[in-house]
């Protein structure tokens, strides 16, 4: 072997190596979802929304919220909370500051005994972890 051949192995090498540290880094692995079960617990979840029962919008902005949180973790995505994670991965999602606002209001809902929510709120947050959801590839 010549060391233009030896050169160019260990180029190519080295361009492998790097590849492989830049997946890790970004987090960017291929996780494969069961994505029938998200689409059918997300499903379920919007049809539980109703225009008619305000007890509804917060249950499920809790629940879609849940149901991110959990394709987070399923990814694996590190982080004590919710908000840790979405921090970690927050390149992942098309517009992570409507994520944040999602996530925002359900804490709101969680802690606050006088939060009111309306419909369009709920509805506009569902869509939000949806698209969210689409950005993990879990729906």
């Amino acid at each position: 072997m010549d060391g233009g051949v030896v050169t160019f192995i260990i180029a190519i090498l080295i361009v492998a190596v790097l590849i492989f540290v830049a997946i890790l880094l970004t987090g960017k692995r291929g996780y494969h979802f069961n994505v029938t079960q998200y689409q059918a617990r997300f499903l379920a979840i919007e049809n539980k929304l109703s225009a008619d029962n305000p007890a509804t919008y917060m249950t499920t902005i809790i629940e879609a919220d849940k149901l991110l949180d959990k394709a987070m973790i399923e990814m694996g995505a590190v982080g004590k909370t919710m908000g840790d994670r979405l921090k970690r991965i927050g390149s992942r999602f098309t517009n992570l500051n409507a994520v944040w606002r999602a996530h925002k209001l359900r804490n709101a809902i969680a802690h606050e005994s006088d939060i009111e929510v309306t419909f369009k709120q709920a509805s506009n947050a569902l869509q939000i972890y949806k698209q969210a959801l689409k950005d993990l590839g879990a729906i």
